[in-house]
């Protein structure tokens, strides 16, 4: 599976509800698109609950330091 950042799957979920709003997609596209705008989107949540737990450990790291440091 390609690596992207969230930004470039904020993109490319763009670029698809553009094809979504194309009156001249078919049925059948519209349903690939859509499909694959869902794929994206759950990957893109991931990359959020990541981003979460990344700065729940930091934040906890930061607590557990001396004042002094």
């Amino acid at each position: 599976m390609k690596h992207t950042t969230f930004e470039e799957k904020l993109e490319y979920s763009k670029t698809l509800l553009e094809k979504l709003m194309n009156p001249e997609i078919t049925l059948e596209e519209s349903v690939k698109v859509y499909e694959d705008g869902l794929k994206n989107i759950k990957e893109a949540q991931m990359l959020i609950e990541e981003a979460k737990t990344k700065i729940t450990i930091i934040e906890q790291a930061n607590q557990n330091m001396p004042e002094d440091v």
